[in-house]
């Protein structure tokens, strides 16, 4: 349908003009015209109208001067062998913003389109691979590595980037109805750090369709993980160089549950942009939704469902989230190293931890020799814990590390939050499940012994020395911390809302 076409009358418009003209009624014809209303569809293409009107008046270099033939195909061939729809443009692209303010290394921006659109693109609109990297390259800046957040390969060719000497990451997130998975966001946040430790002077171009919810929701994981700072911080550097930032409530709700964080009332959501709500429209003027859209006014997925009340915990629970292959790998060879058990085979699932051993008569010699500790029996589930300060990992009997949302700080003098946290520390333990009053669940982890603090391995230490450091090191930073959270009016974070809590197993010893 040609939205510029004035609309056809109706047939039983048509008669009923043709019997007025017929009877000669032309008072009555003038009363008709008088009360004509002007429809939506013809309001919508009015408006149309005078805003191409508008923009020709106010970008006239823009106006192709080649006079282009308009194809009755609405598909256009690519290579022999893929279709694109050449009307099938992101909505809102074409009026947003290329590309916002370095944040440090990394560059938000928007999809740019491959050479195949340019076609239906005026020029001063076009943002191709190669003017992405030629502006770049004018504000002194080297792309090194582009990572892709769109839900769809149909923009451009990821070879084209890798012709120019540039590294592509494709991590698909949907953009409607949901926010980026945890997953996705633990490859993203591992992508940037590892190529930013080895290019110390290239750039990192991060896009989704318009480079602002999915791309900001990205890049405020990423400076939570690697900066010290709070959510709303995080949301505010992105804001200034990505104007208007985050537009979605659900993103910003998602951020501030998954750091355990309270929103506090000043943080507002900013309203849709103009260039996004100036979209395609259909016929009742609704916009047109895309396939790969950031807003369609759906409801986003929370990014971690909280426990539901009534749900029964069990030890056989997954707890976490997976993390890609090489940072696992990484992990593994720290924990070899720290049990001082050499460098592991690459792939080895074997667990480090210690084992069980039976009270057999050899065993207990043993007792008779050393000292000893006794506890209780705890019925649990087995976990070393590896804490970093992008994240803490649970680290199950198959060798295997998922990351959970933890803060461990370290100790300091100074009332207050701490500003620095746990890297590299290494603690054995097992998680447990408790039963408290009106039979609610919770979830406990013990820790059994401190393996490494910081890096730093203490494992030929003696036991009782070790004992005392997991208190002193581990329990009571977080502890001392938690007490000034409580009473503060302004809580920055919230221990409550943690997965588990965290303390030493309590044990006897014996001579």
């Amino acid at each position: 349908m040609d939205l510029n076409a004035s609309p056809l009358p109706e047939e039983d418009e048509e008669e009923i003009f043709e019997g007025h003209e017929e009877e000669g009624h032309e008072e009555e014809e003038t009363a008709v015209e008088e009360e004509h209303i002007e429809t939506a569809v013809e309001t919508l293409r009015r408006e149309r109208e005078e805003r191409r009107q508008r923009l020709k008046r106010e970008h006239p270099e823009e106006v192709p001067k080649r006079n282009v033939v308009q194809k009755k195909d609405p598909v256009v061939q690519i290579h022999h062998t893929r279709f694109y729809d050449k009307n099938k443009l992101p909505p809102g692209w074409l009026d947003c913003p290329a590309f916002g303010q370095g944040i440090g290394y990394i560059i938000p921006s928007k999809v740019p389109l491959g050479e195949f659109y340019n076609d239906y693109v005026v020029p001063g609109k076009r943002y191709s691979l190669r003017q992405v990297i030629h502006q770049q390259k004018v504000l002194g800046r080297e792309l090194g590595l582009v990572i892709d957040l769109t839900n769809t390969t149909r923009y451009y060719s990821p070879a084209d980037w890798k012709k120019q000497g540039i590294k592509h990451v494709k991590i698909a997130c949907k953009g409607r109805d949901s926010v980026p998975d945890n997953e996705s966001v633990n490859n993203f946040v591992y992508e940037v750090l590892q190529f930013l430790s080895r290019q110390k002077k290239k750039f990192v171009l991060v896009h989704c369709t318009h480079g602002h919810n999915r791309t900001g929701f990205m890049i405020i994981h990423f400076l939570m993980r690697s900066q010290s700072m709070s959510v709303s911080e995080a949301i505010q550097i992105f804001v200034n160089a990505r104007p208007p930032g985050i537009y979605k409530h659900d993103y910003i709700d998602a951020l501030y549950t998954f750091y355990h964080e309270k929103r506090p009332e000043t943080v507002i959501c900013p309203p849709t942009p103009d260039w996004k709500r100036s979209s395609e429209f259909d016929l009742n003027g609704e916009a047109v939704p895309d396939e790969d859209d950031d807003d369609d006014g759906g409801i986003a997925a929370p990014l971690h469902e909280d426990t539901a009340p009534n749900e029964i915990l069990t030890n056989d629970d997954v707890l976490g989230d997976a993390i890609p292959y090489d940072q696992q790998e990484k992990m593994r060879q720290f924990c070899y190293h720290s049990l001082k058990l050499g460098a592991g085979a690459k792939g080895t699932s074997q667990f480090p931890g210690s084992h069980p051993v039976s009270l057999n008569r050899d065993n207990l010699q043993l007792l008779r020799q050393r000292y000893y500790y006794a506890t209780w029996k705890a019925d649990g589930t087995r976990y070393m814990m590896l804490i970093t300060c992008d994240g803490c990992y649970l680290v199950d009997r198959n060798f295997c590390f998922r990351r959970v949302q933890m803060r461990f700080p370290l100790r300091q003098t100074n009332e207050g939050l701490a500003k620095e946290t746990h890297n590299l520390t290494l603690l054995d333990g097992e998680m447990v499940i408790d039963t408290l009053e009106e039979q609610k669940q919770t979830r406990r982890y013990l820790i059994y012994d401190l393996i490494a603090i910081n890096s730093v391995s203490v494992i030929e230490r003696p036991f009782c020395e070790r004992w005392n450091m997991v208190e002193k090191e581990v329990i009571e930073p977080r502890n001392i911390e938690r007490q000034f959270i409580h009473q503060s009016r302004n809580p920055h974070y919230r221990y409550d809302m943690e997965p588990f809590r965290v303390c030493r197993l309590i044990t006897s010893d014996y001579n």
